[in-house]
């Protein structure tokens, strides 16, 4: 769709003004497009100015799923430009419709959650509530009636400033499934922030640890990029093959175009600085590897892999230990999201600071009857989409397998 250029009208009571002027001296324009026709200049550049962080947003990330990762395509993205001159992007969302996403014949776009455990979307700082006002204008030029944001961080600066966009619709925000997941204070030492453990269990990890040490010594390795990088993210590979992911057939080395989608991001975003690769090892053995990105400030540790049969010795959480020093030590990250779930029995234990998510259900046009039914509909669809999965999980463990 071509571009949109909205300052006056409806825009102004996205905008909540009542004052005209304030609008139309302000002019933005709005588009969607497919997701690998955004420049990729003016994408990366915004990323460097984003008001709040979103790993998995980055161009190198986004763009490496939709060319490779199976099942994974048909991404548009809403973007909103400083003018219609498009010097400048100052929002980006990428949007699929709620039919793709959940299977609901109804007219709301759904960020897209494609290997992206968080949806909140990229805002210039400078410009965060016209670039959300841009958005929510490409969104309603284009058929939409709302914006969902699935797992989107609910109390930063970009959900506040995507509420203001719709203040003046005073129908809605609905919001579902607001929870909190772990994550990590890297501002303070590595030794703080695995004290909560207790004395008893930080012995007992190190006496684990001491006992992988009889198979040789254990070593923890961020790689360099480039070659070192590409053996690691082999090692993860292979480790997570060979665990219940492999066995379950969701392990990204299952599927080609899955592999090839993390080897091209991780590559091209370890580059950037945007990304490393850690491995824990004994001896010449890769016992366990994680994937961690940086955006801003904020880190995230994206997936972990570890030997199955050294689960008595908790290779996993041992590389979790060093991960956390890792990020301690780092003086230009805050924060490290872990992207797990809520509740997780491993991370949640580690560490003890909290994330607040929520899937964020925003009309881009008045009508709350409309709104009330998507809300209905979403809502049953995510208590169907939990029981099944509960089911699945529930029947795993009475086979004595690992959920």
């Amino acid at each position: 769709m071509s571009i949109i250029d909205h300052w006056t009208g409806w825009q102004g009571r996205l905008a909540g003004s009542s004052d005209q002027s304030t609008v139309t001296a302000r002019p933005i324009a709005a588009e969607i497009v497919d997701l690998l026709s955004v420049p990729q200049g003016a994408w990366a550049d915004l990323v460097g100015r984003a008001i709040e962080p979103n790993g998995f947003y980055h161009p190198a990330w986004a763009r490496a799923v939709a060319g490779h990762a199976e099942g994974k395509t048909g991404a548009r993205v809403l973007l909103a430009w400083d003018g219609p001159a498009r010097h400048r992007l100052i929002g980006l969302l990428p949007v699929v419709s709620a039919w793709h996403a959940l299977r609901l014949p109804i007219p709301v776009f759904v960020a897209w959650q494609a290997y992206s455990p968080l949806t909140t979307p990229l805002l210039d700082r400078d410009k965060a509530d016209e670039a959300a006002r841009g958005l929510m204008i490409a969104a309603r030029a284009a058929g939409a009636m709302a914006v969902l944001l699935p797992h989107v961080a609910d109390t930063g600066p970009a959900a506040d400033a995507m509420r203001r966009a719709i203040v003046s619709l005073k129908t809605g925000p609905y919001t579902f499934d607001r929870h909190q997941r772990a994550c990590l204070d890297a501002t303070q030492t590595g030794d703080a922030a695995i004290a909560p453990l207790g004395a008893k269990k930080i012995k007992e990890l190190r006496r684990q640890r001491h006992r992988l040490a009889d198979a040789g010594e254990v070593r923890f390795r961020i790689a360099a990029p480039g070659f070192e990088t590409g053996a690691a993210l082999a090692a993860f590979l292979k480790l997570e093959a060979a665990g219940w992911k492999g066995h379950k057939g969701t392990a990204l080395a299952n599927k080609p175009g899955d592999t090839q989608f993390i080897k091209t991001a991780v590559t091209e975003m370890t580059t950037a600085g945007a990304a490393e690769v850690a491995t824990l090892s004994v001896g010449q053995k890769v016992v366990a590897a994680g994937i961690l990105l940086r955006h801003a400030r904020r880190g995230y540790f994206f997936k972990i892999a570890y030997d199955e049969s050294l689960a008595k010795n908790s290779p996993g959480v041992q590389l979790t230990l060093d991960v956390t020093r890792h990020f301690c030590a780092a003086t230009n990250i805050d924060d490290v999201d872990s992207t797990a779930v809520s509740g997780h029995p491993m991370i949640d234990h580690v560490w003890r600071g909290r994330l607040s998510v929520a899937d964020l259900l925003l009309p881009v046009e008045p009508g709350w009857f409309a709104m009330a039914t998507f809300a209905a509909l979403i809502g049953a669809r995510r208590l169907l989409r939990g029981a099944a999965r509960s089911a699945f999980h529930h029947m795993r463990s009475l086979k004595g397998q690992k959920p």
